[in-house]
């Protein structure tokens, strides 16, 4: 009953927006009311998980892709991001712009979480679409697959790095046996998987960066450019490294970890681009307070929608759908890579959350791990693999891909979610044939 309730409240949601047109936010609002009455819960305490869900989605969200959306202003304006993306067309050529997104992809995904990573990299992909008259799918579902991947997959991101922790898995060759995974998964979802998604015409949001391509005399340096867009990068991938080698108690690793916060960062980098991208060429400060004004106004709706999805999600939490759901999977004879993928994958499709699936995952099949049945370094990659299932309506970042690349809600299912769970199969099926050697 509760699987049908959910069901039920998806059918009702895809309905109400797709028939009868109404905004997400306030369809996704509606539907989580109507869910949390009908699986029991009390409607003063639906309206408390709503609340929370908001709070907790956007609690870091709204500062990551505020201060992200205003850094990607200040690179698109600038002509930073035409001054990247034309040195990524020299260098690997009109015909492999996607490798290049892939590479530039998989070595920002490391150190962030996705969605600071995709704010970062989001005008760069526009900028390329726009420059190469290449469809922005062909070039954006390789980034997001690259981003998607060391998300699941790799420490030090924390998601596998928490996972690796529960299971008492050897980081070093969880990234090993990661990366060996990572290579063909981010192929097949990102470049040969774009290649098919030609009938979808993405429509961005208008005015939402400033794509017009400027002269070679207006572009600031490539060595300003990169400096200025990977400043978050570098440190949030210099705080993973400290996490690492130094202790918790160390002022050093406090300072690094400080600095390295994904809001911290960006807002180093909004203060650093004012100057380096602004300022240093002589624009007003007036001016470029104007346009970060501007940038935030562009993804208010973005922000509102995204807490539209954590509300859903919380709301399936605290009614205790994920607790009926991993109560039905335990007790099983399924072998333990296969049974973390599948734990992991219904409860991303049933709850939204990667992270909330895979830690929850891992507390119900640590005992498999502990009895010394499984190589715990890939029960890390089986879990992560499963939580990337089938990304839907309840999930954040399928809200967040859509409204960035102007797609309806069936165009997102078609790629952003065919996407999620290519990489999820591909995973499953990389940790079952790196088990036969381990």
């Amino acid at each position: 009953m509760p699987l049908l309730i959910v069901f039920l409240g998806i059918m009702a949601l895809l309905l109400l927006m797709l028939r009868f047109r109404l905004n997400a936010f306030i369809a996704l609002t509606l539907v989580s009311l109507a869910v949390g009455v009908a699986e029991g819960m009390s409607p003063p305490e639906v309206v408390t998980s709503i609340e929370n869900g908001i709070g907790s989605t956007l609690g870091s969200l709204v500062l990551i892709l505020g201060f992200g959306s205003m850094l990607g202003v200040q690179l698109a304006e600038s002509g930073a991001a035409q001054r990247i993306t034309s040195g990524l067309i020299r260098r690997f050529g009109p015909k492999h712009v996607q490798w290049a997104v892939v590479l530039t992809g998989f070595i920002v995904g490391i150190p962030m979480f996705y969605a600071a990573g995709f704010v970062v990299l989001i005008p760069i992909i526009f900028t390329l679409a726009a420059t190469t008259r290449l469809p922005l799918l062909y070039v954006g579902i390789p980034m997001v697959a690259s981003l998607s991947v060391t998300h699941g997959f790799l420490p030090p991101h924390p998601g596998p790095t928490a996972i690796a922790v529960i299971y008492k898995a050897d980081i070093g060759l969880t990234l090993v046996y990661g990366i060996l995974l990572a290579i063909p998964t981010i192929i097949l979802a990102g470049p040969f998987f774009a290649r098919t998604l030609g009938r979808i015409k993405a429509q961005p949001p208008a005015n939402l960066f400033d794509l017009r391509e400027r002269t070679e005399d207006e572009l600031p340096s490539m060595g300003v450019s990169l400096f200025t867009a990977l400043v978050p990068v570098v440190l949030i991938a210099v705080a993973a490294v400290a996490d690492l080698l130094m202790p918790a108690e160390s002022p050093v690793r406090q300072l690094i970890d400080f600095l390295g916060n994904p809001s911290v960062s960006l807002l180093l980098a909004i203060l650093i681009a004012i100057y380096t991208l602004g300022l240093r060429r002589g624009r007003k400060i007036g001016e470029i307070m104007d346009s970060l004004v501007e940038a935030v106004k562009s993804i208010a709706m973005i922000l509102f929608i995204i807490g539209g999805g954590g509300a859903f999600k919380q709301v399936l939490i605290d009614s205790g759908v994920g607790d009926y759901l991993t109560e039905q999977l335990q007790d099983t004879s399924l072998s333990p890579l296969l049974l973390a993928w599948g734990i992991a994958a219904v409860l991303r499709i049933a709850l939204g959350s990667a992270t909330v699936a895979a830690l929850t995952t891992a507390g119900l099949v640590l005992p498999l791990i502990e009895a010394g049945s499984v190589s715990p370094e890939l029960m890390v990659l089986a879990t992560g693999a499963g939580s990337l299932t089938l990304s839907n309506v309840n999930d954040s970042g399928f809200w967040m891909f859509k409204e960035y690349f102007g797609l309806s809600v069936g165009q997102t299912f078609a790629s952003w979610s065919v996407m999620e769970t290519i990489v999820s199969v591909i995973g499953l099926l990389g940790v079952l044939l790196l088990d036969l050697w381990v």
